[in-house]
C-alpha cells in the first residue's frame, strides 16, 4: 500500500488482480484455452498419425476380436469366445511359453553384452568412435537381412559356426534345424543384433556418472570389483530400467527372425504368440481369434510393464 493509498482502495485492488488471475490464482479462462490450443497445435503433427494408424486400428481390433472372421465373409458376433478358446488352448499356452523362453535368453545375454561393450568403449583408446559405429551398425540393418546372416551361419551342414566348431574338435549342434537348439539359435540371433542399441544406452549412462564418486571410492580403497558394484551399478539403474523394460517389450513382441529363420519350427518349438497370430490370420484365415490373442498379449506386456514401472521406485537410484 503506498502513502497516499487508503486500505479500502487497496482492498479493491487485490479483489481486483485476484478477480483477474481467476479462482485459486489459476489464469483467466481465455489465457488457458489458448494455451490448451497452442499444446494442441504443436501435437497435432504427431497425434493425428498416432490416431489414424494406432488408436483406431487397436480399436478396430478389439471390435473384430469378438467375432469370427475369415477376411472374406461378413463378420460374424460370438463375444467373448475367442478369448474363451484361447485361454484353453494347449497351443497359445505353448507359444506364450515359448515367448518367455525367449526373454528368459534373451535378456541377460542383451544386457550384459552391451554392458561389457559399453564399458570397454567407454575408455580411451584408439578408433572408439569407429568401433561404437560398427557395434551399432548391427541396430540399423534390416531384420531379414540379419535373420538370413545368422540362418547361414548356423546352417548344420554348410554354417561357418559348425566348421569353426569342428576346427577345435566340437561336434556343432543341429541349430535352427533341432528342436533343442532351434529357440537358443533365434536368441543368439536377437542378441547380437540388440547389442548395439543396448551398449549405447548404458554408454551414455555411464558417462552421466559423475567421477568424484569413483576417485572418492578409490581413495577408500575400494576395488574395482566394489566400485562397480556399489558405484556404478546404482548409478546406471535409470539407464537399466530403461532397457529392460524396452528389451521386455520387444521381447515379447518377437517375430522377424523366428519368421524368417524357423517359421515357428521344427515341430513348434519356437511357435511365438505373435507367430501364431500371424499363422491364425493368413493360414487358418481366423482373422477374430488372431486379434483375441493380439490383445491377451498386450494385456501381458502392459501388466509386466506396470509391474516394472512400480517395482522400480526399490531399485532405481536417481543421482
Amino acid at each position: 500500500m503506498t502513502a497516499t493509498e487508503t486500505p479500502a482502495s487497496a482492498t479493491a485492488r487485490r479483489a481486483g488482480g485476484r478477480r483477474r488471475a481467476g479462482a485459486g490464482g489459476r489464469p483467466p479462462r481465455g489465457r488457458r484455452l489458448r494455451y490448451a490450443l497452442t499444446v494442441a497445435a504443436f501435437l497435432l503433427p504427431s497425434l493425428v498419425p498416432l490416431t489414424l494408424y494406432t488408436l483406431i486400428p487397436m480399436a478396430g481390433s478389439l471390435w473384430v476380436s469378438l467375432h469370427e472372421w475369415n477376411l472374406i465373409t461378413p463378420m460374424r458376433w460370438v463375444g467373448l469366445d475367442n478369448y474363451a478358446d484361447l485361454l484353453g488352448d494347449p497351443g497359445t499356452r505353448a507359444a506364450f511359453l515359448h515367448t518367455l523362453a525367449f526373454i528368459a535368453g534373451y535378456l541377460p545375454l542383451v544386457y550384459a553384452g552391451g554392458l561389457g561393450l559399453a564399458m570397454l568403449l567407454n575408455r580411451a583408446m584408439p578408433g572408439r568412435a569407429l568401433l561404437r559405429g560398427i557395434y551399432f551398425l548391427p541396430v540399423i540393418t534390416s531384420w531379414v537381412v540379419v535373420a538370413l546372416m545368422w540362418k547361414w551361419l548356423l546352417n548344420p551342414a554348410s554354417g561357418l559356426v559348425n566348421w569353426a566348431l569342428g576346427l577345435v574338435g566340437i561336434d556343432g549342434p543341429g541349430w535352427w534345424t533341432d528342436p533343442a537348439w532351434a529357440m537358443p539359435s533365434i536368441v543368439l540371433a536377437s542378441a547380437w543384433k540388440d547389442l548395439g542399441f543396448v551398449m549405447i544406452i548404458l554408454l551414455a549412462g555411464l558417462q552421466a556418472v559423475p567421477k568424484e564418486f569413483h576417485e572418492a571410492a578409490r581413495v577408500d580403497g575400494a576395488s574395482a570389483w566394489q566400485r562397480f558394484r556399489h558405484v556404478t551399478l546404482p548409478l546406471l539403474s535409470p539407464s537399466t530400467f530403461f532397457v529392460v523394460v524396452i528389451s521386455l517389450i520387444n521381447g515379447f513382441q518377437v517375430f522377424d527372425q523366428v519368421h524368417v529363420m524357423t517359421g515357428g519350427g521344427p515341430g513348434g518349438a519356437t511357435q511365438v504368440v505373435v507367430e501364431q497370430v500371424y499363422t491364425f490370420t493368413f493360414q487358418y484365415q481366423k482373422a477374430g481369434a488372431a486379434s483375441a490373442l493380439s490383445w491377451l498379449l498386450f494385456a501381458v506386456v502392459l501388466l509386466v510393464t506396470l509391474v516394472q514401472v512400480r517395482a522400480q521406485r526399490r531399485w532405481v537410484t536417481y543421482a
